[in-house]
């Protein structure tokens, strides 16, 4: 089976896409050093997208400090995309893109590959039973595939997936084998509340958008077939290119979260940390570098020039 492979073009664009759930820490730096270091070797723009799905959770605050972090650290996301931002509603903003996504899942809607749901986690593993081990990943058994729930206040929504391999070529990790169907199963595209979930806003972004090159931390390679196969139902025939970096971990080997305040910009900022330190230690800690050494921004490109080079023609599966 041919791996899925886009074509890199000469120029083409990728994504730096927090989440505004709090301030960013050394991981989200990793995430944006390896972003604009490829993307510069590779002649991308980075578009700056605010993925704010998750309306709990997300601050005004968190977002503006976002756009002073970039800065700080000397990193520049593609003008309109920021500009865009800063000028108030966006469609580089999720909360403001209901109109995109509701656009997508009607097209789904056309196909008859969407149902509702109101399954909740809790009620998914008493399905499963024991066989599950603890924060393994939940299949979704199709229990309301067939009910006919009417589409509304209080019911999540699916989409059927077919149960067809996923292969593709990551450019940092080597090639995936993944079949979603059999992973997740059917995907949760609006959950109960009516919020968008991240599976479906990324594919659809990414897509509407014309995201080329997608970089993000190798804890979510596993998300990877899933928005290949949803986002060929959406009409889109060729994937991006995907890589996915090793991840920063904090004490006890877990991924920094934003609960790690030592990694945090802030604090890194208040003890006097320089710009160029910081985006040296996350060089070093994802393996670029042997010892922490100050990074100036036009120094990154040249780690990732000759490692990454763009990969060529290829054909992509069925």
């Amino acid at each position: 089976m041919t791996p899925e492979r886009c074509t890199a073009p000469a120029s083409g664009r990728t994504r730096f896409a927090p989440s505004p759930t709090g301030y960013l820490h050394l991981g989200h730096v990793a995430n944006a050093f390896w972003t604009w270091g490829i993307a510069a070797a590779w002649n991308h723009d980075v578009l700056l997208r605010i993925e704010d799905h998750d309306r709990t959770r997300c601050r005004p605050e968190f977002e503006s400090r976002i756009y002073e972090d970039l800065t700080w650290l000397g990193l520049a996301p593609e003008p309109a995309s920021l500009a865009s931002l800063r000028a108030g509603p966006s469609e580089y903003r999720q909360s403001d893109s209901t109109a995109a996504y509701e656009s997508a899942l009607a097209l789904l809607a056309r196909q008859g590959l969407i149902y509702g749901c109101d399954c909740s986690r809790s009620t998914i593993a008493k399905q499963l039973g024991d066989g599950v081990a603890e924060g393994k990943e939940l299949r979704y058994p199709g229990t309301c595939r067939e009910r006919g729930l009417e589409l509304g206040p209080g019911i999540g929504i699916r989409v059927r997936l077919p149960d067809t391999p996923v292969v593709f070529e990551d450019m940092e990790i080597g090639r995936q084998l993944q079949n979603p169907a059999r992973q997740c199963g059917d995907l949760l595209v609006r959950d109960k509340l009516g919020h968008w979930t991240y599976q479906f806003a990324v594919t659809v972004d990414d897509l509407r958008h014309g995201v080329t090159l997608v970089i993000r931390g190798a804890d979510l390679v596993s998300s990877t077939g899933r928005q290949v196969a949803l986002a060929r139902l959406l009409g889109r025939r060729r994937p991006p290119v995907f890589l996915h970096h090793p991840l920063i971990l904090g004490g006890g080997g877990a991924k920094l979260s934003k609960k790690d305040r030592a990694a945090g910009l802030e604090a890194m900022r208040a003890a006097g940390r320089t710009a160029e330190e910081v985006l040296g230690e996350a060089a070093f800690r994802t393996g670029l570098l042997e010892r922490p050494q100050p990074l100036a921004t036009p120094e990154i490109r040249a780690l990732f020039a000759e490692r990454y080079r763009p990969p060529g023609p290829v054909s992509t599966g069925p």
